[in-house]
């Protein structure tokens, strides 16, 4: 599974991102994987179609990847604190990690350098970095 982070989605979803170009070709290189995003990532993603009345168009997009939406669980709360901690990302940073380590042999994306520091520091995979 290929754990995907914001940064991916939003560059994907907005023709202006100067990431745009590179997501395209990260996702059609992922073709035929599993992709993933944390529930918190997929709503940091449509946050900006939501207030430009794009909502729906998004997620039809996001669906079409065929990207499932990876819930947070039950100790969600606790390793999520801990990922915090010692990383000192932000929380949806950390809701990328957390989904990664969840799932088994997942890989990240992301065009976050810290993010991918951090995914590699916790011996995870990335992709787009």
């Amino acid at each position: 599974m290929i754990v995907l982070d914001a940064s991916v989605l939003i560059a994907h979803l907005d023709r202006s991102d100067a990431h745009h170009a590179r997501a395209r070709k990260l996702l059609d290189e992922t073709a035929g994987d599993e992709l993933g995003a944390s529930a918190i990532t997929l709503a940091e993603v449509l946050v900006g179609p939501a207030r430009t009345g794009r909502l729906a168009d998004a997620r039809a997009t996001i669906d079409e990847l065929g990207v499932r939406e990876l819930a947070l669980g039950g100790d969600a709360a606790m390793r999520l604190a801990e990922l915090r901690a010692h990383t000192r990302l932000r929380l949806p940073d950390c809701c990328v990690l957390f989904a990664a380590q969840t799932a088994v042999g997942a890989q990240v994306a992301t065009f976050d350098d810290a993010l991918a520091r951090r995914a590699r520091d916790l011996g995870l995979t990335v992709r787009g970095r």
